[in-house]
């Protein structure tokens, strides 16, 4: 029993050091992505600066683009926003 209560505990960490130190040497930039190579979905949105204007699908093709996605509530979202613009 006593040697139970030793190795139970001892096998938990063994196995979580195992799973963290695989975690580790994965690269995160071999994660795959659905959307790569997969044509952009028709979008009409309000430019930030000229909210009468609307921004297309067409008016970002052929250069590099930032669209990023946020809501109100979110605080972090709120703090970049400032970064971005």
């Amino acid at each position: 029993m006593k040697r139970a209560r030793f190795l139970i505990p001892l096998a938990i960490f063994v196995l979580l050091v195992a799973f963290l130190g695989i975690g580790l040497k994965l690269n995160p930039k071999l994660v795959p992505s659905p959307l790569i190579g997969k044509p952009v979905p028709d979008f009409s949105l309000p430019d930030v600066k000229d909210p009468q204007k609307r921004v297309t699908k067409e008016d970002l093709f052929g250069q590099v683009s930032l669209v990023n996605v946020w809501a109100s509530w979110c605080v972090s979202c709120r703090a970049e926003h400032p970064l971005l613009v």
